[in-house]
Formats: structure tokens, sequence, C-alpha cells
């Protein structure tokens, strides 16, 4: 495949923009009916292997947390799925967008990563109804610089 080509799926493929890629070890925590299936899909085709679920016992690379506002606290949230993480991973945090059952406002993603650790190093669309913010910690956002 050409460098053209590379660059042209990062543009299509959510997975890929996100940062996932061949390989990782994915922990998801939060699904329930209403997750983004084609982002999942999309996520599992680009790892190569299906996502692991909340009762997975071993590090992942990197996590995918679905949450809510009713799901309770996020701080607690993130911290528990730093635990899950190998170090210099990242959490994929996706929130219902704006007027959606379940809308978390901006500022408290951003309070909440910042007490647990973390920073966004990228927001993004991932579909319909979710907005993604990619949150690693401080230590493995200077690494990638």
């Amino acid at each position: 495949m050409s460098a053209t080509a590379d660059h042209a799926e990062e543009r299509t493929n959510p997975a890929a923009r996100l940062g996932f890629q061949t390989g990782q070890v994915v922990q998801e925590i939060g699904y329930d009916d209403d997750v983004d299936q084609e982002l999942r899909e999309a996520i599992e085709e680009e790892i190569g292997a299906e996502l692991m679920d909340e009762e997975y016992d071993d590090v992942a690379d990197a996590v995918v947390l679905w949450f809510r506002d009713e799901d309770g606290d996020l701080t607690d949230a993130l911290v528990d799925a730093i635990s899950y993480m190998e170090e210099g991973g990242a959490i994929l945090l996706l929130t219902p967008k704006t007027g959606r059952t379940g809308y978390v406002e901006p500022s408290d993603v951003s309070e909440a990563a910042t007490t647990a650790g973390l920073s966004a190093s990228k927001s993004v669309s991932v579909g319909k109804d979710w907005s993604g913010s990619r949150l690693v910690t401080p230590k493995a956002a200077k690494s990638k610089k």
C-alpha cells in the first residue's frame, strides 16, 4: 500500500485517526445498548482483534471508556481506567454529543481528566451521537512530541 493510501485510510477510519494500531490490546468499559457499533467495529478492524470487556484482568495498551452523565463520577471512572492500562497508554473517552441523553459538559471532562492526572491530546467527533477525547498521561504526551 502506498503512503497516499495510508493517509486516505487515516482520514476515513476513525480508529486510525484516534491512534489505534494493529496488535494493540484495547479494553472497553461502559458498554451498553447505546454505543456506536460502527466505531467499535472500526477499532476491532484496526487492532485486528476483539475489544476486551470489563472482566479482562491483564493490562491493556488502550482503554475505550463510554461515559454518560448518569454513570457516576467521571474522575473515578478515569482513575479506574488508568489502572487497567499499560504505562504510556491512552484512554478514548466517549461521551454523548450535545443534546443527547447523558451529555457531559466539556468542562466536566477537562476537570476530571486533570484531576485523574491526564491531559487531552485530541478531541474528535466519532459518530452521530458520540464525541471522543483521547486522554494520555502527561509523561506519554511529552514522549510523543
